[in-house]
């Protein structure tokens, strides 16, 4: 993987052109490679601090939880864990293991709560037990932790995405025009 890393072009990836065309945000990462989802959960759960700030719930509200690992070449490269409020994503295709064409964000859209603007704080960290073993690394392999936010237009917080990547698997590309 090290030969072949993941370059992970953050901008590009999140764009409407991609999953507002049905695409996935991996199709461009993984060049002709074979991406592997497994360990999908959907639950309801109580949001926690930082989650619950960053959707703007009040203690105790709920949210609906998507937990899944990322496989590229049989490899396990990424989990991830997504939030949404759960009056939003109760009941809909969100809640479903497969969420069809354009995943998460394109049923958002259905929704009328299309994404229209993220922020995605990167930080780097060493595995605790769980991460090494979802992602079988050692314990002095780094890790990054990408936090994304998505928001509508309005600026409402429609999903958090905690991702813990194997450091040794990718590249972090941010494109932009000055």
């Amino acid at each position: 993987m090290r030969d072949r890393p993941i370059v992970r072009s953050g901008i590009t990836r999140l764009s409407k052109d991609t999953w507002g065309s049905g695409r996935g945000i991996w199709d461009a990462e993984s060049e002709q490679r074979t991406l592997t989802v497994d360990n999908v959960t959907v639950t309801e759960e109580e949001a926690g601090g930082p989650v619950a700030v960053a959707l703007g719930l009040d203690d105790g509200g709920t949210v609906l939880v998507r937990r899944r690992r990322y496989l590229l070449d049989g490899r396990p490269v990424m989990v991830a864990t997504s939030s949404f409020p759960a009056e939003l994503a109760r009941g809909t295709a969100i809640a479903n293991e497969d969420t069809g064409p354009g995943g998460v964000y394109a049923r958002l859209a259905e929704l009328g709560h299309e994404p229209a603007h993220f922020t995605e704080d990167v930080r780097a960290r060493m595995p605790r037990s769980d991460d090494a073993d979802a992602l079988d690394v050692d314990a002095g392999a780094p890790l990054f932790v990408v936090v994304r936010v998505a928001f509508t237009a309005a600026r409402r917080a429609v999903e958090v995405n905690e991702m813990t990547l194997d450091a040794s698997a990718y590249v972090l590309r941010y494109e932009f025009d000055a």
